[in-house]
């Protein structure tokens, strides 16, 4: 069986206020005419097909011209989850429907894992789409007393998995979560605040392969077997030094699978750029594109007329400029380099503090999650 596994494509995505509906069309064009070389009998997105929940119509149209090209054009059938970035309810529509022409969506989770059969000449692979589902929600569908996290949600959801699997059966499983040992960066929303987003790699075992969502950088976590394809594209400056790609893999009748990284080309490249403002405006000195989205990071410590106009001259597509020189308080800066990569509950822990001189109580942070959680869920579902 042959099959291509990639995810958080994030359609509709905003970076430094650019919207990107043609990059991702780039590098998606290229996907299309991977699945029309290598001739896959499926294909898996894990999750966070758009960015948000309710997305631009230029992303869901976007989303139809692929996904039409895919499953009607090349008659490959696609299966794809909800991620935490989605709304399920939204993403399911029509998913009955839809399954007639090859076309499977998982938005919501159930207490049926009822898998999706793909044929090869050695017989079924059997495939279990979990879509993304807080802890509370996964409590709920499947009558638990309790569910405390992440990592619980999915054993018990895995459990069921188990209960229903013919032994010595191929199969594959697919699910949007963070797996402990992974590595994160900073564009990626935190499945949860204030409490365990994460999911051990012990209870995805058994699986002949994982193709995870969420984290954003290709790899593998635990096993050769729990893989992130990762993002289609770099969506912040953190992951300048990432290559992205997909997944292709040919898994033998036994389980044993081949994966292959197929590097995806973006239309522009995402750049840091570090140096003195009369070096930079010089431009590319080492082959790279003027037209790149970069940041820069002026060295220079006196005063620069425009410095962003100026940049802008050489590089049209810079999106934001550092003068880290300007900061005389060194510890300060560090905060504000750094913000980005620790939670809302330290973050707001840190400004109560400032502000009021004293610690929050773990009372204090627990409400503050709660509340956090709560706007995440209307967020997410568009709770009025």
């Amino acid at each position: 069986m042959r099959f291509i596994h990639t995810s958080d494509w994030h359609l509709g995505r905003l970076f430094h206020g650019v919207h990107l509906t043609e990059d991702q069309a780039h590098v998606l064009n290229q996907v299309i005419v991977l699945i029309k070389e290598a001739n896959p009998d499926v294909v898996f997105v894990s999750g966070d097909i758009y960015d948000r929940a309710v997305p631009p119509p230029e992303a869901v149209t976007l989303l139809d011209e692929v996904l039409s090209h895919i499953v009607i054009g090349l008659k490959v059938p696609v299966i794809l989850i909800a991620g935490n970035h989605d709304s399920s309810q939204r993403l399911e529509f029509g998913s009955r429907l839809l399954v007639q022409q090859g076309l499977y969506i998982r938005g919501t989770v159930s207490a049926e894992v009822a898998p999706i059969i793909v044929s090869d000449n050695a017989g079924p692979v059997y495939i279990y789409a979990l879509p993304y589902a807080e802890s509370a929600m996964v409590q709920q569908q499947l009558e638990y007393d309790t569910i405390p996290d992440h990592d619980a949600a999915m054993r018990a959801l895995v459990e069921r998995v188990w209960r229903i699997h013919p032994p010595g059966k191929r199969a594959i499983l697919m699910a949007h979560a963070f797996v402990v040992g992974g590595e994160a960066c900073e564009s990626e929303r935190p499945l949860s605040v204030g409490g365990a987003g994460t999911v051990s790699a012990d209870c995805l075992k058994g699986f002949h392969y994982v193709a995870l969502g969420h984290l954003h950088r290709p790899q593998s976590v635990g096993s050769a077997s729990i893989n992130y394809s990762g993002s289609l594209l770099k969506y912040s400056f953190s992951e300048v030094n990432h290559t992205k790609s997909v997944n292709l893999v040919e898994m033998d009748a036994e389980g044993h699978h081949r994966a292959e990284r197929i590097s995806l080309t973006p239309r522009r490249d995402v750049r840091c750029i570090e140096g003195y403002l009369a070096d930079i405006l010089t431009g590319p000195q080492g082959g790279e594109s003027q037209e790149d989205y970069v940041m820069v990071r002026l060295l220079d410590k006196g005063a620069i007329l425009d410095s962003m106009g100026q940049v802008r001259e050489v590089y049209p597509n810079a999106l934001h400029i550092e003068r880290p020189a300007l900061t005389a308080n060194r510890e300060m800066q560090g905060l504000r380099l750094h913000h980005r990569q620790i939670n809302e509950v330290e973050l707001f822990a840190q400004f109560f503090s400032q502000v009021t001189g004293d610690h929050l109580t773990e009372e204090q942070q627990s409400s503050f999650a709660s509340v956090v959680n709560a706007m995440r869920r209307r967020e997410r579902e568009a709770v009025v």
